[in-house]
Formats: structure tokens, sequence, C-alpha cells
């Protein structure tokens, strides 16, 4: 899919500013650099990011848009500048960090993992993929592959991308922020369900009672 150059930009742009947080919090470029997992944490969300403009996904309105749950978007503004910046700092002042290099390659596995199961649902969906709580311009129910069995396949990329960040720094704040970003991330998934909901009616019913929300059997 041809990216929008607009998109783009912000996307690459984006990222190049949200890694300076790190790089602040650990002292420089070169003391950032120093390190093989943190490297590669670097190289990881750029790559992602250069794919992710290939994806499709927009931060349109559509057609329909629950505007009430915007609030949402800022809650993650603040914690995810937080977790930019607080887990590069603790891990350089050493403050409640989880021991052992180990933990700086499980976190960046997860990193990884957690980034591909956020971005291979927006293509999948492409276009009706947005970033806001909206019922794009054709917009049809996808209940096949992976929505087969999950719902909101992205949101647990998310989340297990945004836990393998903060690991990479070894850091128990980072864990912790990667806790408080649940109560908005299924405050989120409950207004996508509502809207789904009222425009497809019973197929969407039927859809729900086959499927889980992120967690086959837990959620």
């Amino acid at each position: 899919m041809r990216p929008n150059p607009g998109m783009a930009f912000f996307t690459i742009a984006g990222s190049l500013a949200y890694l300076a947080l790190p790089i602040v919090g650990w002292g420089g470029i070169a003391p950032y650099f120093a390190d093989p997992a943190r490297t590669l944490a670097v190289v990881a969300t750029m790559a992602m990011a250069v794919v992710a403009i290939f994806s499709g996904g927009n931060i349109s309105a559509g057609e329909r848009e629950d505007r009430s749950n915007r609030w949402v978007l800022a809650a993650f503004g603040v914690l995810g500048l937080l977790a930019g910046f607080l887990p590069a700092y603790t891990d350089r002042i050493g403050f409640w960090t989880i021991d052992g290099d180990a933990m700086r390659w499980i976190g960046l596995a997860l990193y990884i993992v957690g980034g591909t199961l956020r971005l291979w649902p927006v293509f999948v969906l492409g276009r009706r993929f947005s970033g806001l709580v909206a019922i794009q311009p054709g917009h049809t129910l996808v209940t096949t592959g992976i929505y087969g069995v999950i719902r909101n396949p992205s949101y647990l990329g998310f989340v297990v991308n945004s836990l393998g960040w903060v690991l990479v720094f070894r850091s128990g704040v980072g864990v912790l922020l990667t806790v408080l970003m649940l109560p908005p991330l299924i405050a989120r998934i409950r207004a996508e369900e509502a809207l789904l909901r009222s425009n497809f009616g019973d197929e969407y019913e039927q859809y729900c009672a086959h499927t889980w929300r992120m967690v086959p059997g837990v959620y």
C-alpha cells in the first residue's frame, strides 16, 4: 500500500523524537548505545516505524466516532512519555531494577514480538484501522485469521510491546507504568465494542460469542 506522505513524516519524526527520551534518560548518546540490547531496541523501533507507514492505518474520524473516548489518547500520551524517559533513567541510576542483562534480551524479544502483533492487524484492517474509535466508510467486520480467536490482537500486541520496552531497561517503574496503561486500554476496548455492536448488531454479537477480547481463556 502506498504510504500517505504526511502520515509517513509524522510516524518517522515522532519515532525519532520519542527515542530522544530514553537517550536523555540514560545520560546521552554514547552511554545509551553502549549496551547492545538498548541499541537494538532503537533499531527495532525505527524498523517498525518504517513498516507502519505502509500499513494503511489512519487517524480518521470516519463516518461515526465516539468522541467521548478521546481522553484515552491523552492518558496514553502521558504514560507513554513517562515510559519513554523513566525506565532508562531508573536503569542508569540503578533504582528498582530487575537484575541481570538476560532481562534486557527478554525485554527486546517481547518488544519485537509485541510490535509485530501490534502491526499485523493494522495491515489486515487497512483503512478500517483508525487511531480513533470510529466507523470508517465501507466498514466490515473481519472474523477470520487471528480475529477468529481474539477481537483485539493489536491491543494485545500493544501491551506485550510496552512491557518489552521497559524490560529492555530492567525497570520495575516501567512495569508499573505498563500496568497503569491497562485501565484506559480496557476503556477503549469497551468503547470500540459498544460502537461496533451498535453498528453491526446481531452480526457482532454472534462474533463475540465465540471469541475473546485479548487473551483466550482469560479475557
